[in-house]
């Protein structure tokens, strides 16, 4: 692949594996495009395996949202290694997939988070996805006039929310037609030369 020509962009998708997750791939496959989706532990279940197992069939990459989803700078040390733990053993036990990266949930961090989980943190561009008065058309263009080569963009596929459903495919089209490779976020840095793993950092994109 040719960096200095294509521009790269990972999306991303919080909150699952869930029933919705599985129509964010079947618009993924159409489009064939990959992402990223980052789980949450206490949703693997022997009924959610094959989602995870499409992701990764569909060339989809799988990291780490935390267990419970809970505000995690509210826990203890031993509570969030609990946490990442647990989430990255039930991805590993289902899928034989170690994570490498972490969503923190509502993007709230402290030191005793960096200090304690051993994965990379990224962050992501929003698209208000989860903001049900925002339209397909408000959430695409928000994408579309801020994206940049290198952006890892946030997006929700939890049980239920047809805002992402709605606004995806404009997206990956407008995506497109300016030019966008997409990639995983794993394969964003790599394919770039970036390294990743810089204590206290949080990614959304990888030259800034």
């Amino acid at each position: 692949m040719d960096t200095n020509t294509k521009k790269m962009v990972a999306l991303t998708f919080d909150d699952g594996p869930s029933e919705t997750t599985l129509e964010v791939l079947d618009i993924l496959e159409k489009y064939e495009v990959k992402a990223t989706f980052f789980l949450i532990g206490e949703l693997i279940t022997e009924k959610t395996i094959p989602i995870m197992k499409r992701e990764l069939e569909l060339g989809c990459e799988i990291q780490n949202h935390s267990f419970t989803h809970s505000d995690m700078t509210k826990l203890s040390a031993e509570e969030i290694r609990e946490e990442i733990k647990k989430t990255s053993d039930a991805i590993y036990n289902a899928v034989g997939v170690e994570p490498k990266f972490f969503r923190p949930p509502y993007i709230l961090t402290n030191d005793v988070m960096f200090e304690n989980i051993d994965l990379n943190f990224i962050v992501g561009l929003g698209c208000n996805d989860w903001i049900a008065e925002a339209s397909a058309q408000e959430r695409t263009q928000l994408l579309l006039d801020n994206v940049k080569d290198g952006t890892m963009v946030l997006l929700h596929d939890f049980y239920g929310n047809v805002n992402t459903l709605q606004a995806l495919p404009a997206m990956i089209e407008g995506l497109k037609e300016q030019g966008y490779t997409f990639v995983t976020v794993e394969e964003l840095f790599r394919a770039n030369g970036v390294n990743p793993e810089q204590r206290g950092k949080m990614w959304t994109n990888i030259y800034e």
